[in-house]
């Protein structure tokens, strides 16, 4: 059973295999952070609720130009180190500020990120989040963005490293909804308590019918172009008019 747990409370008194967040004493399995627990037959671990984005090979995150050198340009990606993006990378120059979505390509032991498949994001609005509660966001096969996407008819990307970028539609209205979300990711039936608030604003949803696949921004990393008029899937697939 998951539950919140706080640093140096007992996530399980068997002998198990340890993931992360946790530490043994006297034969007990601790947690070292506030989070959620995270127990199986086999396996403790813990989840944590706060803290630095942990880069990881293959998540979508979105970055901010922290600093710009002949080379290239420093990104804050919310995470421990600065990554960096080569200027022949870019298909224009970058100022400090500026947003960039982009594909962490490789992770070294000093948990330094390198960015890959980097494009500039024009115009919108940025939520920033708790890093490791946006799979929240995301939803099962992109379940909770879609449900984002139809209440509030915005262009929503999310980056993992705790950034949701968004345009169009009622902005005030995804913003609310995102950080109910983000102070409620530990909860079960999180959908349906999204569902409620979407009809208490007097909005009605189309859910897509169980087992069909929606557009997941953190696998298919929409991303806007240099027009601001396409969305771009990383990776090279096609690309697609937004509505």
């Amino acid at each position: 059973m998951k539950r919140i747990v706080i640093p140096g409370e007992m996530v399980s008194d068997q002998r198990k295999r340890l993931g992360g967040n946790v530490f043994v004493s006297d034969g007990k399995i601790y947690s070292k952070v506030l989070g959620i627990s995270d127990e199986s037959d086999e396996k403790a671990s813990v989840i944590p609720l706060e803290g630095k984005y942990f880069p990881q090979a293959e998540d979508v995150v979105i970055g901010v130009v922290s600093r710009v050198v002949f080379a290239g340009y420093g990104i804050n990606i919310n995470s421990f180190t600065e990554s960096f993006i080569p200027r022949s990378a870019m298909r224009e120059d970058l100022r400090v500020g500026d947003l960039v979505s982009s594909k962490i390509s490789y992770v070294n032991e000093l948990r330094e990120a390198e960015l890959g498949f980097p494009r500039r994001m024009f115009g919108g609005d940025v939520i920033e989040v708790t890093p490791v509660r946006t799979p929240r966001l995301i939803g099962k096969n992109g379940s909770m963005l879609e449900l984002l996407k139809q209440g509030t008819g915005c262009d929503i990307v999310v980056g993992k490293n705790g950034r949701v970028w968004a345009r169009n539609g009622n902005l005030d209205l995804l913003r609310k909804v995102v950080m109910f979300i983000n102070d409620n990711s530990y909860k079960s039936n999180l959908t349906n308590s999204v569902e409620a608030f979407f009809k208490a604003e007097g909005i009605q949803i189309n859910i897509a019918p169980k087992g069909e696949k929606t557009n997941n921004a953190a696998e298919e990393s929409e991303v806007l172009d240099a027009n601001a008029e396409e969305s771009e899937v990383l990776g090279g697939a096609e690309s697609e008019e937004l509505n």
